[in-house]
């Protein structure tokens, strides 16, 4: 079990670290039978040590970033810290006038979703895929030209239109056809006819 450290505090509180274990740890999986935590001042505590002698769970000790223990677990939190720190830095709307985000938690839903659909260099796989077997659909995905469909009313209306334009335009070239041929046959004009013009 491992604490992510160095974050700015929430919103408007600061939580208790035991009760987010009761609050959300606790709730979600219930009381564990074995815990391997570092040898962290909060997990050797006495406190700590007798609420787990009464909920019945053995505390196990190992070394930070030890690889049977927790160094996987160690270097993942050390590039969720990493993400923390670089996503919040860039979250320019949200700083204040000295440069500071006090409300970090609202970006953390958006860098959840950039985690899991990153391509892990471990692995060659996203942690959704490893988690749930497929990746979660942005909206960028459903934008993509084999998703955007043409209703069929509509493209048969198109392909009616193109008829019409078509038509209309052989129809013009015929009627222009006509009135240049009769109208160099009908209207010889001579020298000293009279020819009446109306403006409009």
């Amino acid at each position: 079990m491992d604490w992510v450290n160095g974050l700015p505090p929430g919103v408007d509180e600061i939580h208790n670290p035991f009760l987010v274990i009761v609050g959300r740890f606790i709730s979600r999986t219930g009381i564990l039978k074995n815990i391997i935590s570092d040898r962290d001042p909060k997990f050797t505590s006495s406190l700590w040590t007798n609420l787990h002698q009464l909920f019945g769970t053995k505390l196990s000790f190992s070394t930070s970033y030890h690889p049977k223990t927790d160094g996987p677990a160690e270097s993942i939190i050390q590039t969720l810290e990493d993400m923390v720190r670089r996503f919040c830095e860039y979250g320019l709307e949200l700083k204040d006038c000295d440069g500071f985000t006090h409300f970090w938690c609202i970006l953390l839903p958006e860098l959840e979703l950039a985690y899991k659909k990153s391509v892990h260099s471990s692995t060659n796989k996203t942690s959704a895929i490893i988690e749930k077997g497929w990746n979660p659909m942005l909206p960028k995905d459903s934008l993509r030209k084999d998703f955007v469909q043409t209703h069929p009313a509509a493209a048969s209306f198109k392909v009616m239109l193109d008829k019409d334009r078509k038509h209309s335009v052989r129809c013009m070239e015929d009627q222009f056809a006509y009135a240049k041929e009769k109208c160099d046959i009908s209207h010889v004009r001579r020298l000293g006819t009279c020819i009446h013009y109306q403006p409009q």
